[in-house]
């Protein structure tokens, strides 16, 4: 029994020990605090966003026009619903929810995480001031002390109304009456149960629980917290039921919002910065971080400027674009939609739609490693090809028009021959394409069939002009970017992309001999059966550029680059409708020409031609060396080895019939010339 007694009092004593020094620490962290003195609440910590010349683009505006509102001129029902969904207890803690952060810390243990969220309105509060939003020990500690601090040095209403008018509701809008302005276009101090409750909702993810964004889970999270208000006595049941009932009417007009440059480059640099940092978007928005793009003002104003012009007003089709530096992967400019502040679903990036005949490049990218060259001869004729599976399938021409005899690739190429790409698709094998296209950055599952080669598979627009770019810089691999380097609130640079080293991933050989197909859609002396692709447009061009337009039923795509650009336009509707007007159609094209023609200055640029390759005179018609008897003649490359030899005899046996000029005597002009 002594023993035991021993044992007890040794247990005790130890406790004691452990709650004494407990409390000494305790007493200690509020000692320090007190010292300290009062927090500054004015520490806005808005994340500021530069084009690549060091102008700010994206910056939130600070408290003062974030229409800073008292707790009297706010709905007492926005009041009641954020604290019973965030922080039940927040007039009873003292900054910290003790039993909540026991219960979370047994979760995180439990999972050995720290996903189990037990932060009280003034620690949120804390966070948005003074910390980032990282999933950390430290800086948990630091978001607790600074708790303490201003739970001992302001009032809960002080704390309350700081909280509400700085917290982030989404689509740019920080602070209740920006938020109640932005949804409902209405004051803060104005808003119904129900509309409270739904902003409420909100703050725990903007992006998520928005009802503009999703107004499923955002229905159910208003619910949730008309329960909880209902359950804790804070309204009657008439209020519960009459709230439930009320259709909201959205307000989809933010103007400040549409007059914002580059609000879909801007949501796409906050993203990847999120990425980066491994942080939540929303956290990144109010970090106080300096992040510094790749936007190039000038570009983007002139994209979206193309945008607003070509398409008409009344027009439902959607449109999404992106211009790329082909050295590196740099977005310049994007423009994911023609109004954010409607939807702000970023067509340039989320979107996947089928890309047309815009995917030829990459088929003929392996056509040209397998043995093909600018010459190579096939039929362009109706055809129905038999498949493995004992299936027929039966591509058509544009308007149903064919050659009906042998066309060169590189007439191929110029009038977007459906036969001619199918049957080489066949001749290389289904999964060659699927390679090739994987070599080119197209990350999607890309199904092996015949359809492929006319771009039947759905890509995005960023992958599709990431892959343009790597013909256009020669074949080496890129990643698209928008971020250059990010700095915190406490001037600590937390990322830099440091110096782009890309790494050959294509033959340099093969990707100029391409890029010099692709200039052929907008060089009328490739006319053969049926006019090039780029004759619509080809007048308003003064530089060199390569390219390929692309459409389905559904969709309209031009993407086309110089040495120094790459751009790529899409134009469809959002519910795939069929695209029906020529001016929509032809709206891609018109974009992309106007933009790029307005993103070039004076100067000459060039495609430089790799070691290994020659160009040679060549009668596009027959592919054959061009003589003085040729209509036409245009140089085309090839590698070392693979160019015609033989020279054209179609037009010198057609001159020789009508000319008193001897046999002898043209053959001469042939080889003198």
């Amino acid at each position: 029994m002594t023993q035991f007694k021993k044992i007890a009092w040794n247990t005790s004593r130890i406790i004691f020990g452990c709650l004494l020094a407990i409390l000494l620490v305790a007493g200690g962290i509020y000692v320090f605090a007190f010292l300290l003195g009062a927090p500054d609440l004015n520490n806005e910590q808005n994340t500021v966003l530069y084009s690549e010349d060091g102008n700010t683009f994206g910056e939130e505006k600070g408290m003062e026009s974030r229409h800073w509102v008292s707790l009297d001129d706010m709905s007492p029902y926005l009041k009641e619903a954020t604290i019973m969904i965030e922080d039940q207890r927040f007039y009873k803690h003292k900054g910290l929810d003790i039993k909540r952060i026991f219960g979370a810390a047994l979760e995180d243990l439990k999972n050995m995480s720290l996903k189990e969220g037990a932060s009280t309105l003034t620690q949120q509060y804390a966070r948005n001031l003074y910390l980032t939003h990282e999933k950390t020990w430290t800086r948990k500690l630091k978001e607790a002390f600074y708790a303490i601090r201003i739970e001992m040095f302001y009032s809960k209403d002080d704390i309350l109304e700081g909280y509400l008018n700085t917290i982030y509701y989404g689509h740019g809008a920080y602070g209740v009456e920006a938020a109640s302005k932005f949804y409902f276009d209405n004051h803060a101090k104005d808003l119904s149960l129900a509309e409270a409750a739904m902003l409420a909702g909100i703050p725990k993810g903007p992006a998520y629980y928005s009802p503009i964004n999703n107004l499923e889970k955002a229905t159910e999270r208003q619910n949730r917290i008309l329960n909880v208000m209902l359950d804790k006595h804070i309204i009657s049941k008439q209020e519960f039921t009459m709230a439930q009932n009320e259709e909201l009417k959205y307000a989809h007009e933010n103007e400040n919002k549409q007059d914002t440059v580059g609000t879909y480059f801007q949501d796409t640099a906050l993203r990847e910065a999120a990425y980066l940092l491994d942080m939540d978007i929303e956290a990144v928005r109010s970090s106080g971080l300096q992040i510094y793009t790749t936007l190039n003002l000038k570009q983007q104003e002139q994209l979206e400027k193309e945008v607003q012009e070509k398409i008409d007003e009344s027009s439902e089709v959607e449109v999404g674009a992106i211009a790329m530096r082909p050295e590196d992967g740099a977005i310049q400019a994007l423009v994911g939609g023609r109004r954010y502040d409607k939807s702000s679903f970023n067509r340039a990036i989320q979107a996947k739609r089928p890309p047309g005949s815009t995917f030829k490049p990459f088929l003929y990218y392996a056509a040209l490693e397998n043995g093909y060259t600018p010459s190579t001869m096939m039929e362009s004729k109706p055809t129905a090809f038999e498949l493995s599976n004992g299936e027929t399938y039966q591509p058509s021409n544009y308007n149903g028009y064919y050659a009906e005899e042998p066309i060169s690739l590189a007439e191929a190429i110029a009038v977007s021959d459906n036969i001619y790409a199918v049957k080489t698709h066949l001749y290389l094998g289904a999964d060659t394409l699927v390679e090739t296209a994987k070599d080119f950055g197209i990350k999607e599952n890309l199904p092996p069939v015949a359809s492929l080669a006319l771009g039947t598979a759905e890509v995005s627009i960023k992958d599709m002009v990431t892959g343009y770019g790597m013909i256009a810089n020669g074949g080496k691999e890129i990643e698209a970017f928008t971020i250059e380097k990010i700095i915190d609130r406490n001037g600590k640079e937390v990322y830099s992309k440091g110096q782009h080293f890309t790494e050959e991933k294509l033959n340099p050989r093969t990707t100029f001999i391409l890029t010099h197909l692709l200039t052929g859609m907008f060089d009328e002396e490739l006319n053969g059966y049926t006019t090039v692709t780029g004759a619509p447009i080809a007048e308003r061009l003064t530089h060199t550029y390569a390219g390929k337009s692309g459409t389905t039923h559904a969709d309209s795509w031009m993407i086309g680059y110089s040495p120094s650009l790459v751009t790529g336009v899409w134009l469809g509707y959002d519910d795939n409708r069929s695209m029906e007007k020529i001016a929509e159609v032809s709206a891609s094209k018109e974009i992309w020409a106007d933009f790029m023609e307005a993103s070039h200055n004076d100067d000459i640029e060039n495609f430089r031609i790799p070691k290994g390759v020659v160009g040679v005179p060549v009668d596009p018609e027959t592919g054959a060396r061009a003589t003085p008897y040729c209509p036409t003649s245009r140089v085309m490359y090839y590698k070392s080895g693979d160019a015609p030899e033989h020279h054209c005899d179609k037009h010198f046996q057609e001159e020789i019939e009508t000319d008193e000029k001897g046999i002898f005597e043209k053959w001469f002009d042939v080889f003198m010339d």
